[in-house]
């Protein structure tokens, strides 16, 4: 794509995709907005572009609440008269391997489509699968996977479904997710739900004649893959937004917005050089540790966490919460704004950050105060600390056992040295940095709403088409 306009100019880190805009592209760049069944692609008479129609011919009742109507000369069947169902086996657990073995489909090979664990133990060749098997995981969501990760064993709560001669595979690899989904949703579970051979076996299904099931299912394969590669490109488009906004903070924060003449040595490996302009000093002599703890009750405060991806969050701005859930703030530590936010366990993996709120924290984590607001600004060292070159100091400067539990501690993080430009270009940089990464986010948005766009059409195409409500030409 030309480079070009977003903002005017960003430093010297380009946009990979600034054609879409330079003013933050209309929601769906390829093609008008869309409602919930309508093609996203449309406008452009595309790949995407609807070429079947509504049913037009004779409907009956299915009999079925979230079936609706189906063509009159489709017929209604039950699971067991439809396929059988192979329930994968027992592996003994003890005899999985990472490294070597048979390839085993456990069900989380399901979701991500590829086997990642290995099976040492004898078996049987009725447990094999192989590519464009039907397979089903019997805990969670009750995914459906269309097999294509080469010969694997079939690891319990996994199933493999083996049509019968009234049904094509791929008609019921469309189809099967819909019924699966409504049982889902009223399976009844206090932890994960559970499929049954039962449940497969009593799925009640709309059969067309057979040459017609394969002419569904040849029209799917080419509308979905065609969906699929668009949202294929528009995550690659999320991914080159946050390498272009990972890449221009990191110029900004360690060379200034613009170019100085003058450039001085650290004597640092993660930082070589800055501005001669600016000082080099340890983050003791910029911030303080905070440690003033909550006496109030829960209800009473405002939670704060903190997350790699997010930084510094209230609890209630989330729409959920991970992790465990806070029954009491006793001992919790205060946080102010513009405070600084450190989990000393994940700060090498970008867990640090400034808060916009006052409120309070984990006592696990460390909080940091600006020693004199005068000559430090929060807002310009939570681009820094959040930096990956300076993430990497934090794990060189940490130590711990494992990877997850590598500990920067305060003493450690505090003797980093950073650069402290003057107070001024401090807040210039931040400004800048505010504007520019709320424009990339905002094209980030727009792209994951192009995603859900693009699923939600997807999936009401498949549901139109394989209950004979949208006809096939």
């Amino acid at each position: 794509m030309a480079r070009g306009k977003i903002a005017a100019k960003v430093g010297r880190a380009a946009c990979p995709h600034a054609a879409e805009g330079g003013v933050l592209a209309a929601k769906n760049a390829e093609g008008a907005k869309i409602g919930r069944a309508a093609c996203p692609h449309a406008a452009e008479g595309g790949v995407l572009a609807a070429k079947n129609t509504k049913a037009t011919k004779a409907m009956k009742p299915s009999g079925v609440a979230w079936l609706g109507d189906i063509p009159d000369g489709w017929k209604m069947m039950v699971g067991k008269h439809v396929y059988t169902v192979q329930a994968g086996a027992p592996f003994d657990s003890t005899k999985f391997s990472n490294v070597s073995g048979f390839p085993l489909v456990r069900i989380r090979d399901i979701t991500s489509g590829k086997s990642e664990t290995y099976y040492t133990g004898d078996y049987e060749a009725k447990d094999v699968v192989h590519d464009g098997d039907l397979l089903v995981g019997m805990d969670g969501d009750f995914h459906v996977r269309w097999w294509q990760g080469g010969e694997a064993l079939l690891n319990q709560r996994c199933c493999k479904i083996q049509p019968r001669d009234v049904i094509t595979s791929r008609f019921a690899y469309y189809f099967l997710p819909f019924a699966l989904a409504d049982i889902n949703a009223i399976a009844y579970a206090t932890t994960v739900k559970h499929l049954s051979n039962w449940d497969l076996e009593n799925v009640r299904i709309p059969l067309p004649p057979l040459p017609e099931q394969r002419a569904i299912a040849d029209y799917l394969d080419e509308k979905c893959g065609a969906i699929d590669a668009a949202i294929a490109e528009a995550k690659k488009g999320i991914e080159e937004y946050k390498a272009w906004k990972i890449s221009l903070i990191d110029d900004v924060v360690c060379n200034g917005i613009v170019r100085h003449d003058v450039r001085k040595e650290t004597g640092e490996v993660w930082l070589e050089d800055i501005p001669g302009e600016w000082d080099f000093t340890q983050i003791r002599y910029l911030f303080a540790l905070r440690d003033e703890r909550n006496d109030k009750p829960l209800k009473d405060v405002n939670l704060i966490s903190l997350y790699t991806d997010k930084g510094v969050v209230q609890h209630a701005d989330l729409e959920k919460t991970t992790g465990n859930k806070a029954s009491t703030a006793d001992g919790y530590k205060l946080v102010y704004e513009n405070d600084i936010v450190v989990n000393i366990i994940l700060c090498w993996m970008g867990a640090v950050g400034r808060s916009a709120y006052n409120g309070v924290t984990s006592p696990a984590y460390d909080v940091y105060r600006p020693i004199d607001p005068k000559k430090v600004l929060s807002r310009y060292y939570h681009y820094l600390f959040r930096t990956p070159r300076f993430n990497g100091k934090c794990y060189e400067e940490g130590r711990g056992i494992m990877m997850m539990r590598w500990r920067t501690y305060s003493s450690e993080f505090r003797a980093i040295k950073v650069p402290v430009p003057p107070i001024e270009e401090q807040r210039a940089i931040a400004d800048h940095l505010d504007e520019k990464c709320a424009a990339i986010d905002a094209m980030v948005t727009e792209k994951e709403s192009l995603i859900a766009d693009l699923e939600a059409y997807k999936k009401s195409l498949i549901y139109e088409t394989v209950t004979g409500k949208r006809e096939v030409a």
